[in-house]
């Protein structure tokens, strides 16, 4: 079929990596159905059930080879997913066919095929987001020294440094790093428990040797890489699992979604660009324009992140007893499409922080306009050093900062409330110090040294879990 007369999710076609979309694709996962069902069948010869090597060999002769079409129609027979692949795997592995799925449930194959590639996903995805911490890291340290207006309320505020705002969301990224990878780490495997999690069928295949249906469970673990399996399930591995991994999928959203409005209220500023391209247009009418579209790109699959947790915690709360089958259509696209859709956001953002532009020049412009006010504290300080009234100096400063703060806001010229303190009489005695009270890298508190302390302590530890996977810069597709 023509795929420009079907749907295909942009996900795919527009915003996450090929190796992404290929985890989550049917080759992907109905190859591993049938890897499942030869790590079935090895574990269950190697504990002295009859299976053979030569039953094996075909099973392994045959993964990839995979008859869609046929699949395809035993499944509107028998509307039963797993149930067409294993009448297509067995009609393709006639000697193996007696014992392929022996003992199992569908879960067998269709859980543990999600948990393999839930950690598949995470291994492509973890270093991504580690080369962004990487690059923002430089950028922090590149500009941990240039002061700029801080906002809060989004009102000018004290002053802090580029390089120090950069921190605020490279602290973000380090908790959602922590989250993922601990997601990561207590990721097991559902194993082998049969039809409402009690290993009763495998007590009948080995004949009530516990010890052996225990042992086959960690073996099939074994041969699928895990080193741990859930020691209870129901029919399926608990839907908390998916339900901590898109809790953490949708944090990482957030994360993104507000460094990515920092960017783009900075852009307004003029203050700081996401890079731009020669030939790249900003707007099909307004030809001047440049639009932080990769910024905007992030916070819309950002937004979709965070809407996906709720998602997954009603699925976990409406499984109904040991398992009801209302989490299996939903759960075909949250888990995929959260996993595509982050991938696509740190693809991105990985764009983003590589070619970040700062202009010095309109940073310093914006703070010049505002710096006099927030000196005034200074200023009056050194009066009374020298031996001012407290009070008097005040409410020259106050008279003063209310003529200049007219001169911005009525008619639309400069702040000239330092030339109007040098100008004033009362302030001879510290207009030679003047310059120097209104330096602006007075005012940014221990904002470097809190950028280099906190890359040195929190940064590169975690950078070098990820060591020989930060190279490689990424060129977007669109």
């Amino acid at each position: 079929m023509d795929n420009h007369n079907m749907f295909v999710s942009p996900l795919g076609t527009r915003y996450a990596s090929p190796e992404m979309s290929f985890n989550f694709s049917d080759n992907k996962k109905f190859t591993t159905w049938r890897k499942l069902w030869v790590w079935l069948a090895r574990a269950q010869m190697e504990l002295g059930l009859p299976v053979t090597e030569e039953q094996i060999k075909e099973m392994e002769g045959k993964v990839e080879d995979i008859d869609y079409d046929a699949a395809a129609a035993a499944e509107r027979q028998t509307r039963h997913d797993v149930m067409a692949h294993i009448k297509t795997f067995a009609a393709a592995c006639p000697l193996a066919s007696p014992i392929i799925h022996l003992g199992a449930t569908s879960c067998y194959v269709g859980d543990n095929t999600d948990l393999l590639c839930i950690r598949d996903a995470l291994d492509l995805l973890l270093p991504k987001l580690a080369r962004v911490i990487s690059r923002l890291g430089k950028f922090a340290m590149q500009y941990k020294d240039l002061p700029t207006l801080g906002y809060t309320h989004m009102q000018p505020a004290q002053v802090t440094t580029v390089g120090k705002r950069a921190c605020l969301w490279l602290q973000d990224l380090l908790m959602d790093e922590l989250a993922l990878r601990r997601v990561k780490e207590d990721l097991r495997f559902r194993g082998v428990k049969g039809t409402t999690g009690t290993q009763a069928s495998f007590m009948q295949l080995f004949e009530g040797d516990g010890d052996k249906v225990k042992r086959l469970d960690t073996r099939v673990a074994e041969l699928a890489g895990f080193s741990r399996v859930y020691p209870v399930t129901g029919q399926t591995y608990s839907r908390k699992v998916d339900a901590l991994l898109l809790n953490a999928l949708g944090a990482l959203g957030a994360t993104v979604h507000k460094m990515c409005s920092d960017i783009r209220l900075l852009a307004h500023l003029k203050e700081v660009e996401e890079p731009f391209e020669r030939e790249q247009v900003g707007s099909s009418a307004m030809a001047y324009k440049r639009n932080p579209m990769r910024s905007e790109r992030c916070c819309a699959l950002a937004r979709f992140l965070m809407s996906l947790p709720s998602n997954a915690l009603h699925t976990h709360s409406t499984q109904w007893m040991e398992r009801t089958l209302d989490d299996s259509a939903n759960r075909r696209l949250v888990i995929s499409e959260g996993m595509l859709c982050a991938d696509g956001v740190l693809l991105t953002l990985q764009n983003i922080t590589e070619g970040l532009v700062v202009y010095p020049a309109v940073v310093s412009k914006h703070l010049a306009q505002e710096l006099p006010f927030m000196a005034t504290e200074n200023i009056l300080m050194a009066v009374v050093k020298a031996g001012g009234d407290r009070q008097e100096c005040h409410e020259e400063l106050r008279r003063l900062s209310q003529e200049a703060g007219d001169v911005v806001k009525k008619e639309g010229r400069d702040n000239d409330l330092v030339h109007r303190i040098k100008d004033s009489l009362y302030f001879s005695c510290v207009r030679d110090d003047i310059e120097k009270l209104i330096e602006p890298s007075s005012f940014v508190g221990r904002a470097p040294q809190q950028v280099t302390e906190f890359i040195s302590e929190e940064v590169e530890p975690v950078l070098a879990r990820y060591a020989g996977q930060l190279e490689g810069e990424v060129t977007l597709k669109i």
